[in-house]
């Protein structure tokens, strides 16, 4: 029998072969997708910086 993370992989390998391609990716959907990475990234700081500064005492 395999491992766990084996099994997490073959299962995670499995349905992504099931996915179709992506045949085209369009200007629009490229800045939507690169504008959403950037606010999920500055609104992760931004709460790590509240839990540190929570943290220390300073708020």
């Amino acid at each position: 029998m395999a491992s766990a993370p084996a099994q997490l992989f073959l299962a995670l390998l499995s349905l992504l072969l099931e996915l179709p391609a992506v045949e085209a990716v369009e200007a629009g959907d490229a800045i939507a997708l690169f504008l959403g990475v950037v606010v999920c990234i500055t609104g992760i700081c931004a709460c790590l910086g509240v839990y540190a500064r929570k943290r220390n005492g300073e708020v």
